[in-house]
């Protein structure tokens, strides 16, 4: 935004809420709940889960960027947002819920999985994000409902178990991040 101050550099920028879909690395909040679920492992939800985010698809976010690219004005900024926002326990039982409708097990449901576990040190309550101005300058808005989203999620995960396992298996094997060690 300096550039385009002082130079006239013609940017735009963008600002987006929690993005999620095919792909996503596993250490995040929704591919590691999935891959949790479909092994059996317990789904640990931060403090009482009620830290809410704002949650976009990554096809909505991509089709955003392409807009904000060709029809932004230079010199704006434009937040991205799904109009999305759940609590970090309402995914994780929307997660566990779509799950056991997709990849059905014996037993109690998923929803027996779930855990809580201490809170991160400095976790945000909420994330959110207004998106009103690309909705009314662009014509923007995201094309998926976060359960829409979540479903095409879920099942990218279960049909492409052979690019998450090795990932699981090398780098990541679901280890609980941002803890102080003492």
């Amino acid at each position: 935004m300096a550039w385009h101050k002082t130079y006239g550099l013609p940017v735009v920028l963008s600002n987006c809420s929690n993005n999620y879909g095919p792909l996503h690395f596993p250490e995040k909040l929704i591919p590691l709940m999935i891959i949790n679920g479909l092994e059996g492992h317990k789904l640990s939800v931060y403090g009482s889960g009620h830290n809410v985010r704002d949650w976009l698809y990554v096809e909505d976010h991509a089709r955003a960027l392409a807009l904000v690219m060709s029809k932004g004005r230079p010199g704006q900024s434009y937040n991205v947002g799904g109009r999305n926002e759940r609590s970090n326990l309402e995914v994780v039982q929307a997660i566990a819920d779509t799950l056991d409708r997709l990849r059905p097990k014996a037993g109690a449901g998923r929803r027996s999985l779930i855990e809580f576990v201490a809170g991160r040190p400095g976790h945000d309550l909420r994330y959110a994000i207004d998106a009103s101005k690309i909705e009314a300058e662009l014509g923007w808005r995201a094309r998926e409902t976060f359960e829409s989203g979540l479903e095409k999620t879920v099942e990218w995960f279960i049909a492409n178990e052979q690019w998450w396992r090795p990932l699981r298996q090398a780098r990541y094997a679901g280890e609980r991040l941002g803890i102080l060690k003492t």
